[in-house]
């Protein structure tokens, strides 16, 4: 019996190795990570979801997407046949979207944001010591955050607050925890709840994903 091939996509900017607690039953299923890649000038998001799926490299697959790399594994099931599309922590439509970002969309603030800050955290964590809970903060974000550079930063932003699809594709798996604050629960429809989970659960929250993935996958 063939494996099941799943694809994971991590959060914005974020590392593959978010997923290094993820553990799905070897002999069902054989897992692969895409990293982030650079976007080339004004790229749109179905352009560039057409560059990520070029390094899918079989037919029928499970995408599963954390954060923004929900929002483009979404993006990329258009392009890709698959059998299984999941989200984490992540959005189905615009309309799932916080109040503030579709502020942030509507008066443009989002453009005068200072992204290049998000490239520092090496500089930064050089002057926050200690166990408290900023350095815990530093210390993850020096961890998992993969793609510094302003114009991968800049564009993902962007393409996170403009994303055009308003209505939810209704074979979409989302996996969502109440205690989420970047993508608060309040405004998420049809999902499952993961309790006490928030926007890193794909981290911290890796043993209720490893135990019950495997079952969401193969319903």
């Amino acid at each position: 019996m063939a494996k099941i091939q799943v694809y994971f996509v991590p959060g914005l900017a974020a590392s593959i190795e978010i997923f290094e607690n993820i553990k799905l039953p070897e002999a069902i299923f054989e897992t692969h990570f895409l990293e982030w890649i650079l976007p080339v000038h004004n790229e749109t998001i179905e352009s560039y979801a057409r560059r990520m799926c070029e390094k899918i490299t079989h037919e029928n697959v499970v995408l599963i997407g954390v954060s923004f790399g929900g929002i483009m594994v979404q993006e990329m099931s258009k392009i890709v046949k698959t059998q299984k599309v999941i989200i984490i922590s992540s959005v189905k439509s615009n309309q799932e979207l916080p109040l503030h970002m579709k502020l942030a969309k509507a008066t443009k603030f989002y453009k005068v944001l200072p992204t290049s800050l998000l490239g520092k955290v090496n500089y930064l964590s050089r002057y926050v010591k200690g166990r408290g809970l900023i350095a815990k903060r530093v210390q993850l974000y020096n961890k998992y955050l993969y793609m510094k550079q302003t114009k991968y930063l800049d564009w993902a932003i962007e393409n996170v607050l403009l994303w055009q699809r308003s209505i939810p594709d209704e074979k979409v798996i989302h996996i969502h925890g109440d205690e989420d604050m970047i993508f608060p629960i309040k405004n998420i429809k049809n999902c499952i709840i993961v309790k006490g989970g928030t926007h890193i659960m794909i981290v911290n929250k890796y043993k209720w994903l490893n135990e019950n993935l495997p079952k969401i996958i193969l319903e």
